[in-house]
C-alpha cells in the first residue's frame, strides 16, 4: 500500500510540474487595453475610405498606440485629397499634430507626378518594416 501511494504521488508530483511547465510556455496574451503598435497600408484613393482609415488612426493614438501608415499606389493621392476634402485634410493634420508617421512609396509619387509635403518618402523596405515592426497590420 505505501508503495502504491509513492507512485501516486509520484504521478501527481510529475504532473503538476508538467502542467506548471505548460503555464509557463502560454504565448504572451494581448491585454485589448495594453497599447500596441499599428501599421496601416493605404492603396486607395477612395475618399470615404480614407477618411475612415484616418479617423481610425487619429482614435488608436489617442488610445496609447503607436500607429505607423504607408502610402503605395493610389495612395499616395492622398495630398492631393487632403488639400480637396476638408473632412480628410482635418483628419491628416490631425494624425501628423499627434505625431503619427506616414511614409510614402517614392515610385508611385514619381509615376503620378504627385506633390509630397505631409510623408516622408519611401521605398519597399520602407513597407517592410512597418509590416515588419507592427502587431497589428491593416491594408486599405
Amino acid at each position: 500500500m505505501k508503495r502504491f501511494i509513492f507512485i501516486i504521488s509520484l504521478l501527481i508530483s510529475s504532473f503538476a510540474s508538467s502542467f506548471a511547465q505548460l503555464l509557463d510556455n502560454q504565448p504572451e496574451y494581448n491585454d485589448p487595453d495594453k497599447p500596441t503598435t499599428i501599421g496601416i497600408i493605404i492603396s486607395t484613393n477612395d475618399e470615404e475610405t480614407i477618411w475612415n482609415v484616418m479617423r481610425f488612426a487619429n482614435y488608436s493614438i489617442e488610445w496609447g498606440n503607436k500607429v505607423s501608415i504607408f502610402l503605395l499606389g493610389k495612395g499616395v493621392e492622398i495630398e492631393g485629397l487632403a488639400k480637396t476634402n476638408k473632412d480628410i485634410g482635418d483628419q491628416v493634420q490631425k494624425y501628423l499634430d499627434l505625431e503619427g508617421t506616414i511614409y510614402g512609396c517614392q515610385v508611385c509619387f514619381q509615376s503620378r507626378k504627385a506633390t509630397n509635403q505631409i510623408c516622408k518618402l519611401g521605398c519597399i523596405q520602407d513597407m517592410y518594416e512597418v509590416v515588419k515592426k507592427n502587431k497589428v497590420v491593416l491594408s486599405f
